[in-house]
């Protein structure tokens, strides 16, 4: 009886430790499949700053193709929301690599990350094309890399369009509503962003301008040029003086 006993135990024993193991992957996986990624925002001494990816397409109210990388607008509303209640988090580092996607989904980002209280830093880095431009110049300060590029081009329609006067009218509001957003958040003249857009024989089988590095400094679009490290002691000099401000309004 007493083996029995001492078998069954170990038996449970050996029998729990698995599920207890398992327990973390599995609270692992859930993040990236609610979330996109693994690092929620949270209370955490570990850092002030939160760290956010957009890569891939951005997704809007239609699910792209499972082989599609995809950044989901509804998974980064909700942790802009959590950033902006979280006292531990002080700024966010917007880090694009992306090639556009759904018009009102990037607007949509666009608006969170504008009327965020807290600092906000942007990185291109590889391409921060379509949509991705609002979002790029949405923050305080955006830094683009040497090597990343820019495509700036009209607002396209995929599906089903009927070609009537109210769909061209549709689609001229929201082409203005983007050029609106990005010259009111970034140094770029409406007419250098509309000149760029609508330059033909830059773009093979559109028209359009491919901005690259040093060019969209130039043109007003982006702040700097420069990486991660210049990212990082921008954004920590942001947050100083949005503390600095802070305080002198508590006394």
């Amino acid at each position: 009886m007493n083996n029995d006993l001492h078998k069954n135990e170990s038996e449970n024993q050996e029998g729990g430790e698995p599920q207890k193991e398992d327990k973390p992957s599995s609270t692992l996986m859930e993040k990236i499949q609610q979330l996109g990624q693994t690092n929620v925002p949270q209370l955490s001494t570990d850092s002030k700053i939160h760290c956010l990816t957009i890569i891939g397409q951005i997704e809007g109210h239609l699910a792209l193709p499972p082989q599609n990388k995809t950044t989901k607008y509804e998974h980064l509303i909700p942790q802009l929301v959590a950033i902006e209640q979280n006292p531990k988090i002080e700024g966010v580092l917007i880090i694009l690599n992306t090639v556009g996607g759904d018009v009102e989904a990037g607007l949509a980002i666009s608006e969170m990350l504008a009327t965020l209280s807290k600092p906000t830093v942007s990185i291109v880095l590889g391409g921060g094309h379509s949509i991705g431009v609002p979002i790029a110049v949405s923050c305080d300060y955006s830094f683009i890399a040497e090597t990343a590029t820019m495509t700036i081009h009209p607002i396209r329609l995929t599906g089903l369009v009927i070609g009537v006067p109210a769909t061209f009218e549709y689609m001229d509001k929201m082409q203005d509503r983007v050029v609106n957003f990005v010259t009111k958040h970034s140094k770029i003249t409406e007419e250098t962003f509309k000149d760029l857009m609508f330059a033909k024989g830059n773009l093979t089988r559109d028209i359009g301008t491919n901005v690259i590095g040093v060019d969209a400094v130039k043109t007003g679009l982006i702040d700097e040029v420069g990486g991660l490290g210049k990212a990082m002691k921008k954004l920590n000099e942001l947050m100083e003086l949005h503390k600095e401000k802070n305080e002198g309004l508590v006394q």
